[in-house]
């Protein structure tokens, strides 16, 4: 089986429960669920969650080796990591960003993103469907790439 990182970064621990008009009621459970299920066949998730960005970075490294793709909500670190740039740029497989909201229409500096200078697609504002949208893609790009 072919395994999808969805990766998530700081507060969405709190996912449900911090800000809900905007990121709404679900939870990382509900990510979970809804990305197992949005999987083609013989592909599989593994969601993991940090406040701490050298964890993430951690998991960028070892998922080079053992991952057909990584969907990533950076959180707060998408507008400030340079360093997750730079282990993004160490991983082969597509990389689909994912935010939850409408970030174009928020703060000015949650307009610029650096792990965009990386990622294969970017999915903004569609709630936890973009998360869904992108492990769809992992699964089309990782087919196309070993058939």
């Amino acid at each position: 089986m072919k395994t999808i990182l969805v990766l998530n970064g700081p507060n969405l621990n709190l996912l449900g429960k911090r800000q809900p008009q905007i990121y709404g009621h679900e939870t990382l459970e509900d990510v979970e669920r809804l990305c197992s299920a949005a999987c083609a066949e013989g592909f599989g998730v593994r969601l993991l969650q940090s406040n701490h960005e050298g964890q993430l970075i951690d998991w960028i490294h070892q998922a080079r080796e053992t991952t057909a793709g990584i969907v990533f909500n950076p959180g707060g670190y998408t507008h400030s990591s340079i360093a997750i740039l730079d282990a993004l740029n160490t991983y082969e497989p597509p990389v689909i960003e994912v935010h939850i909201s409408q970030v174009h229409k928020r703060e000015a500096f949650r307009h610029h993103s650096y792990v965009s200078l990386r990622a294969d697609g970017v999915i903004a504002g569609l709630g936890l469907e973009g998360y869904v949208a992108g492990v769809r893609r992992i699964c089309q790009l990782a087919s196309i790439r070993s058939p």
